[in-house]
C-alpha cells in the first residue's frame, strides 16, 4: 500500500434463494458505497444466493430425503465461472471503478462450492478462492477447495487476499496468506459470535494487515415457504462485521442484529509502523527453521 485506501464491509442480506435478485442487491449496494468514496467493498460468506445454515441443512441428512429439493435449489442458484452472472458482478465492479469481494456458492459440475471471488475495476476476475475445509454441517452442501486461491494478489490498493470463516482457524492457510505479503485482510463470514472477534483481533496483530471480516445477516422470515427451518430466533445470522487495523484495534464495527455497511479509511503508515517489531513472514521469520511447503492443485 501507498497510498490511504477506503474500504467497506456490507452486512447485507441477499434475496435469499434467488441468484440474480441478489446480484441486483449488491449492484445496489456497489454503488451505493462507490458514492461514499469506498474503493474496495466485501461481502459476505456466501452471500450468492444464501449461507446454508443449519436450521435448513440439518434436514439434508434425513433418510428420506424430504430437503433434497432445497439442495437442488440452492445448485440451481449457485454461481458458475465464468457465465453471465458472474459477468454480471464484474460489470457492477468496472461500472463502479470499485474492486469487489463476494462470497458465493458456486457450482462446478454437480458440486457446490464456497468461493471467495474478487473483481478488479476493469471487470476481470483478479483472485478465486475455493474455502479448504467445509465446517461441520456445511459438508452436506460444498465440496472441498483445492487450495489454488491460497494467495495475497497485487492491486492498485495493495496486496489483497482472503481465507472464509473458520479457515481463518488454520494456521498454514494463514501464514500463506502472510507469506504472499497481504495487507488487505478479508476473512468474510458466517461466524457470527463474540469470540470471532477474539480471533479477527489475533490475526490482525498476527499478520500486521489490515483485516476485514464481513458476517452473514439473515433473517428467518426471509426464507422462501418451501425451505425447511427448525424452531429458532429470528435472525438466523446476525451479523458482527468489522474492520480492524493491523494493531487489531476496530477502525468501523462490530455492527450487530441489523443490516448496514461499514466503512474505514486505511492509513499505509499503520503496516510499517505495526511490522517494525514483528513480521510474520518478515524479521520475525525462521525460514532456517521453519517453512510451508505448498502443493499446488
Amino acid at each position: 500500500m501507498r497510498e490511504p485506501v477506503t474500504v467497506a464491509c456490507a452486512q447485507v442480506e441477499p434475496v435469499l434463494f434467488d441468484r440474480e435478485a441478489t446480484i441486483d442487491r449488491l449492484k445496489d449496494v456497489a454503488a451505493e458505497a462507490a458514492a461514499k468514496g469506498a474503493q474496495l467493498v466485501l461481502f459476505p460468506e456466501t452471500f450468492l444466493p444464501a449461507y446454508p445454515t443449519n436450521r435448513w441443512v440439518r434436514y439434508l441428512a434425513g433418510g428420506d430425503g424430504a430437503a433434497k429439493h432445497v439442495f437442488a435449489r440452492l445448485a440451481r442458484e449457485s454461481l458458475e465461472v465464468p457465465s453471465a452472472a458472474s459477468t454480471r458482478i464484474g460489470d457492477a465492479a468496472r461500472e463502479h471503478g470499485l474492486w469487489l469481494a463476494v462470497g458465493a456458492n458456486e457450482l462446478d459440475g454437480g458440486t457446490i462450492y464456497n468461493a471467495l471471488l474478487l473483481y478488479g475495476p476493469d471487470g476481470e476476475l483478479a483472485l478465486h478462492h475455493r474455502k479448504l475445509v467445509p465446517t461441520n454441517h456445511e459438508r452436506m452442501v460444498w465440496g472441498p477447495g483445492d487450495g489454488g486461491g491460497l494467495r495475497a494478489v497485487q492491486t492498485d490498493l495493495g496486496r489483497v487476499g482472503g481465507l472464509i470463516c473458520w479457515e481463518n482457524f488454520m494456521p498454514l492457510a494463514r501464514f500463506a496468506l502472510y507469506e504472499s505479503g497481504v495487507e488487505i485482510y478479508l476473512a468474510p463470514t458466517a461466524e457470527d459470535s463474540e469470540m470471532w472477534h477474539d480471533s479477527m483481533r489475533h490475526i490482525a496483530r498476527e499478520s500486521r494487515a489490515f483485516v476485514l471480516s464481513c458476517c452473514v445477516f439473515q433473517r428467518a422470515s426471509s426464507f422462501p415457504d418451501d425451505v425447511p427451518l427448525a424452531e429458532g430466533d429470528e435472525l438466523v445470522g446476525r451479523g458482527g462485521s468489522a474492520i480492524l487495523a493491523p494493531d487489531g484495534s476496530y477502525l468501523a464495527g462490530p455492527l450487530w442484529d441489523e443490516e448496514g455497511i461499514l466503512y474505514a479509511e486505511l492509513d499505509p503508515e499503520l503496516l510499517l509502523a505495526e511490522r517494525q517489531r514483528f513480521d510474520a513472514a518478515g524479521h520475525y521469520h525462521r525460514p532456517d527453521v521453519l517453512g510451508l511447503e505448498r502443493r499446488r492443485p
